[in-house]
């Protein structure tokens, strides 16, 4: 066999269950051992047609039960590829340079700092001073718990108790995240390499205890972070503190998909965007540097 589905045994005419089946059985197994890696792209919908002597609607049908497990997403005009089940925030940076393909780009962050929304961005909009990335406007909103007021997060871990020192603390890390994102977006509006450029940022009263990014309003991607105990620094004396830790948050990804946009996964992102707009518009206020 030279066609390069190899890892792809044929349908068995003896099992009772369906064509579809069959071919979605296959191509999960393929998935779930990692011969077909996350972010890789399936053979095309004829390419499988052919390889089983089946039906294209029996394919799409294949296609259609991944899709419902989460397991692959379809876009349009590119394929069908497996699904980033889980990424850590780290493996964010591949989707937000798609994201940052298309004309218009739009990314709605909510979380507790901006540290790694700023690091991916950085490396992103390289690409874009260096003419590799071309879109023509770029929208960001970022939404983050307001450390001016008292926090059941981040705090002492000797009394578990609010600390203005220690939001203080984290109310600077979060500013120059911010303020980095702000200053790299307006550069690029001023170079004249995108057409527009906005960045905006609001604060609320709510503890930190999610992360959300939504990329075109088509990926969410969704983790909750993990409080741990660690030692930190504030005016030159040590501290130990519970902190929500961004780095230790695994993402789960969740797309709007071509071909099912009834599905759970086109649901969840349809629920992110309402929940967001409505911190948004509601007890979110206007980020006031100092």
């Amino acid at each position: 066999m030279s066609d390069g589905l190899e890892y792809l045994d044929d349908l068995d005419p003896d099992d009772p269950r369906t064509e579809s089946q069959q071919i979605a059985n296959k191509l999960r197994a393929a998935i779930l051992t990692k011969k077909l890696q996350p972010g890789d792209k399936l053979p095309s919908q004829p390419a499988l047609a052919s390889r089983f002597g089946v039906a294209r609607e029996t394919v799409k049908t294949a296609l259609r039960l991944l899709a419902a497990e989460h397991l692959i997403v379809s876009r349009q005009g590119s394929g069908t590829f497996v699904r980033a089940q889980t990424e850590r925030p780290v493996g964010l940076r591949p989707h937000v340079e798609a994201a940052f393909e298309r004309t218009h780009v739009s990314i709605d962050f909510a979380g507790f700092g901006s540290e790694t929304l700023r690091n991916t961005l950085s490396e992103v909009l390289d690409k874009v001073r260096a003419g590799r990335l071309t879109p023509e406007s770029v929208v960001i909103r970022i939404m983050v718990s307001d450390m001016t007021v008292p926090m059941a997060l981040p705090c002492r871990a000797d009394t578990a108790a609010d600390d203005p020192a220690v939001r203080m603390r984290q109310k600077r890390i979060s500013e120059r995240s911010i303020d980095a994102i702000v200053d790299d977006v307006q550069e690029l509006t001023d170079l004249g390499l995108i057409k527009s450029g906005s960045v905006q940022v609001r604060v609320h009263g709510i503890p930190p205890v999610l992360k959300l990014y939504i990329l075109n309003n088509e990926d969410a991607f969704f983790g909750f972070y993990p409080v741990v105990e660690h030692d930190v620094t504030i005016k030159g004396e040590p501290i130990s503190i519970y902190d929500p830790m961004g780095k230790d948050a695994t993402l789960f990804q969740y797309s709007v998909s071509e071909s099912d946009d009834t599905s759970t996964a086109a649901e969840y992102v349809r629920q992110a965007r309402t929940w967001f707009d409505s911190i948004w518009n509601t007890i979110a206020r206007e980020y006031a540097h100092d």
